[in-house]
């Protein structure tokens, strides 16, 4: 690969980290191309791109962007996307299916360093629209029980003045 072409794919590289929610570092190691590419796939799915690059372009595009690296040793993937929880998700449920492969090194959430134990727990976390509908539905339900209290207050007067009307009818 010619010098440019390495300047504008650290460039690139650099765009997309800036850009980014998650970052994931991974060890592919032990898998194979057809795994590899249903792991793209599946990451591509949900939204996520993976790129595997030399840990020294690497090194430079995290450099470039601001965001600090330590975990850049060995084979390396970066797993790179909006949303983190879709991205540690897809990572988790993909190693539980082929022997713990491929490997999380650690990562970035916002610009902080988190390891392999946060990206778990990232994965055991409901989807974001799941999290929304819980939070609506816990929102809605104290004001259905309010309207429903007020419901049954306003039948209650309506008895009591349909009562009274009776009342005074008869006398």
């Amino acid at each position: 690969m010619k010098r440019t072409e390495k300047e504008q794919l650290v460039d690139d590289l650099s765009a997309k980290m800036k850009g980014a929610t998650a970052l994931y570092y991974t060890d592919f190691t032990g898998l194979n191309v057809k795994r590899m590419t249903e792991l793209r796939r599946r990451l591509r799915k949900a939204g996520v791109e993976y790129v595997v690059i030399k840990n020294t372009l690497a090194l430079r595009a995290t450099n470039q962007s601001g965001l600090p690296s330590g975990v850049l040793r060995g084979p390396t993937g970066v797993v790179i996307g909006p949303d983190p929880v879709a991205a540690a998700k897809v990572l988790s449920d993909f190693a539980k299916e082929n022997e713990q492969r491929p490997e999380v090194k650690g990562g970035l959430l916002d610009g902080r360093p988190i390891d392999t134990a946060q990206v778990k727990q990232l994965a055991s976390l409901p989807s974001r629209e799941q999290m929304l509908s819980e939070l609506g539905a816990g929102l809605q339900s104290p004001m259905a029980a309010f309207v429903g209290a007020l419901n049954g207050l306003l039948y209650m007067f309506a008895g009591a003045l349909e009562s009274l009307r009776q009342q005074r009818e008869s006398a």
